[in-house]
């Protein structure tokens, strides 16, 4: 497992990082230190560089806690490794070149959409307070229904919370993990960016197009809205808090890579 946080006048802050490949270290964590305002800008730009050539490797669907779960798996190797997707995102959109391109003899690698997200509809996405937590409880099930007790992660965006979220309340499954593009809490001048978001018609066509190909515009439209209020409940509920408590479960050594600004 990996330890992932960092404390800095008792706030937790999390981290943005490039995944090249799992190290053979006991624990790998590769970021670049980021404030989550800085999430939002990593977010619209991941949207915008979308890779869909991930699509022609066939998909399955597997019933997870009472929903059928899009997925791929490739390779055969030792190392089984979940690749965790942003907001909105599915694998082809989130981790299309490392689906095509980690080594198939050292990893088996899982891509899968969240439910409400890419092929895992019906249902539509739902963003309760929890909605987290059921990412995790989702991707953890998915795993072991496809056999692999212990596991590694790569979280991106809110996969990285969601990552967190599952190594810190399933820590007997978590191998290793890389996150990147997280955040462990809101602020108000968080929210107000996200907030300032909400009108697609304001959105590039660049950083549109990919999600109106996936989901069709109204979905799009709809399903971004409330991501928005999903993720800024968290500010008006747990005074800010997404997943604090669950990083601090997690035991490990840690490796970071700190990139300054302009770098």
């Amino acid at each position: 497992i990996c330890c992932v946080w960092e404390v800095s006048t008792a706030n937790f802050v999390f981290f943005c990082c490039v995944l090249v490949v799992l190290s053979d270290m006991s624990m790998a964590l590769c970021c670049r230190l980021a404030r989550s305002s800085e999430r939002l800008k990593l977010v619209l730009r991941h949207v915008a560089m979308a890779s869909t050539s991930a699509e022609s490797i066939p998909q399955q669907k597997a019933e997870v806690n009472g929903v059928n779960i899009n997925y791929v798996k490739v390779g055969t190797g030792d190392h089984p490794l979940v690749l965790m997707p942003g907001a909105l995102g599915s694998f082809v959109t989130d981790f299309g070149p490392q689906v095509e391109k980690l080594n198939r003899e050292k990893f088996t690698v899982v891509g899968w959409d969240p439910r409400g997200y890419g092929r895992s509809r019906p249902p539509d996405r739902q963003f309760g307070l929890d909605f987290f937590h059921q990412d995790a409880a989702d991707a953890a099930a998915l795993m072991q229904k496809l056999g692999f007790d212990k596991f590694s992660l790569a979280g991106w965006s809110d996969g990285a919370i969601t990552s967190i979220i599952l190594a810190g309340t399933y820590p007997q499954l978590v191998r290793k993990m890389v996150i990147w593009g997280g955040n462990a809490y809101i602020t108000a001048k968080d929210s107000q960016m996200y907030e300032a978001t909400r009108n697609i018609d304001n959105w590039s066509e660049r950083m549109r197009a990919p999600m109106v190909q996936m989901y069709g515009e109204e979905y799009f439209r709809k399903t971004w809205a409330s991501w928005i209020e999903g993720i800024s409940q968290f500010l008006h509920q747990r005074n800010g808090d997404i997943c604090k408590k669950e990083a601090s479960w997690i035991e490990g050594i840690s490796q970071f890579l700190h990139q300054r600004n302009g770098d």
